[in-house]
């Protein structure tokens, strides 16, 4: 606690030309305590301490504390004068302030986050098994990373990221998914959001129109709101996003935020044919599509799909990828591949922008990627998240059964299910459910526009859920599921 920051903050706000300095002290150490300032156990410096940092004398400051030890605000111990525990009330809510704050009106229809949003338990989705990375390995690339940085690398950064980071991801890029592009193309973020909020600033206008999977990612339709897009949700069926003929001229769009080799949340996979359909319709209306490949490094049936970006020469696509998934989300990394056309103009924008860090990091990254390292992890990681979807599946088939229906399965680190039952809510289960302790998020909440989209299920990560656990979440899951069945039969009228 900085007291002359403290006294002098006090002093602006009260009218005590006339007050003698010992009561200016206490008044203002009596409205720290009051107003929380100064929380319950907070130790107050020494009144010799104190009196030479404010410059005053020290019976200024022990006529202070005497006047609040009578007031009971705080009391003297052999660890020196302590803030008293107070029970104060609850701060009164202005009167007339507005629901919402200060927040936009084209942002005030964005879900609010709930506990399942941040959790790291069954069935969390897009948590990676964390406890399984190699942190020595990590921690050694990040030491040779920080010996080789010079004086002058401690200065902002290139925006679009380190050179031999941005040829690293080419390089895996073009051999892993098949993506066309040289490390001029590469811009990276600090994330798959950070990379969706560039995209939505940088490429379209306001009242611009962006379509969306429905359901879909809410983290691009927040992207979308802030930059004042007009966001129409696109129906998604068994087979991916399925737009009809009459949404391209209807709804013209701007931008098309897709995600083909696992759909964000149903799981369901782009077949070819609508890939192409989706490239051609997006090049003959001038529409630039937003490819996010966040988890497609796990393909657990058949063979992978290569990315829509590969697949023309000219494809109208902004690639985004993210280390979050294969690596751990606390280290903030994602990029952009964009079009060559659009290198130069992202590039002015983005130095006005945001100038970049984190050297160390993308070094290490760069490292960690060159010296196969990244690509030991990678293999492991297929392999244990087979195992997990398996057991997952297994236990899902045993004690659901012929109840549910499941979808994206064969790749990702989450599968989703509908309920065959039309009159359980999914919503309803899913609060049953965190009450129980497990996370499932209800498809039904990933509304991404106004239609309803007629996914009744819900979405489950397995990534992180050990093989071991596996049988008695879903058994957990299954009972809620029961209940809220049996439930439903009680209430139907007979």
């Amino acid at each position: 606690m900085d007291y002359k920051v403290l006294l002098s903050s006090f002093e602006q706000t009260q009218e005590m030309a006339d007050w003698p300095r010992q009561r200016v002290i206490h008044a203002c150490l009596r409205a720290a305590i009051i107003g929380g300032s100064l929380a319950a156990g907070t130790r107050l410096l020494a009144s010799r301490a104190l009196a030479s940092e404010l410059g005053i004398a020290r019976n200024t400051v022990l006529y202070a504390y005497d006047q609040l030890a009578t007031e009971g605000l705080v009391r003297a111990t052999a660890r020196g004068t302590l803030v008293a525990a107070l029970a104060l009330p609850a701060p009164r809510k202005p009167v007339g302030a507005p629901a919402n704050g200060a927040i936009a009106r084209r942002m005030q229809g964005v879900r609010t986050m709930t506990p399942a949003d941040s959790g790291t338990g069954a069935f969390a989705p897009g948590v990676p098994a964390l406890d399984t990375f190699p942190v020595a390995l990590w921690r050694r690339a990040l030491d040779r990373a920080w010996r080789s940085l010079g004086s002058d690398e401690l200065n902002y950064a290139d925006t679009a990221g380190i050179p031999a980071l941005r040829e690293e991801i080419s390089a895996y890029l073009g051999a892993s998914r098949g993506v066309r592009c040289h490390a001029g193309q590469v811009f990276v973020t600090s994330g798959t959001q950070a990379s969706l909020e560039i995209c939505a600033r940088t490429f379209a206008d306001a009242g611009d129109t962006a379509w969306l999977e429905n359901p879909g990612y809410l983290g691009a339709v927040a992207a979308f709101r802030s930059a004042q897009l007009r966001t129409v949700g696109i129906d998604v069926d068994a087979d991916g996003i399925h737009p009809g003929a009459n949404e391209w001229t209807k709804n013209k769009p701007r931008l098309i935020y897709i995600t083909p080799s696992h759909q964000y949340p149903t799981g369901t996979v782009l077949d070819m044919p609508r890939r192409l359909a989706m490239l051609a319709q997006a090049k003959a209306c001038g529409a630039l599509i937003i490819e996010d490949d966040y988890d497609s490094e796990f393909r657990h049936e058949g063979p992978p799909l290569p990315a829509m970006q590969g697949l023309a020469g000219d494809a109208p696509v902004i690639y985004l990828g993210t280390f979050s998934k294969t690596m751990f989300p606390a280290l903030r990394t994602g990029y952009m591949v964009v079009p060559e056309n659009l290198v130069a103009p992202l590039g002015a924008v983005l130095a006005r922008m945001a100038s970049h860090g984190r050297v160390a990091d993308q070094l290490a990254l760069a490292d960690f990627l060159r010296s196969g390292q990244f690509g030991v992890h990678l293999r492991r990681m297929r392999r244990l998240y087979r195992s997990r979807r398996d057991a997952l599946v297994d236990a899902l088939q045993r004690h659901l059964g012929d109840d549910i229906v499941i979808h994206g399965s064969s790749a990702g680190i989450h599968l989703s299910f509908r309920f065959v039952d039309t009159r359980l809510v999914d919503t309803d289960i899913a609060a049953a459910a965190m009450e129980r302790g497990i996370v499932a998020r209800a498809l039904s909440a990933h509304a991404s526009g106004l239609r309803k989209h007629g996914w009744n299920g819900l979405m489950l990560g397995y990534a992180q859920v050990d093989v071991a656990h596996m049988e008695a979440a879903v058994k957990t899951l299954a009972a809620v599921i029961t209940a809220a069945a049996r439930d439903q039969e009680s209430a139907s009228p007979t």
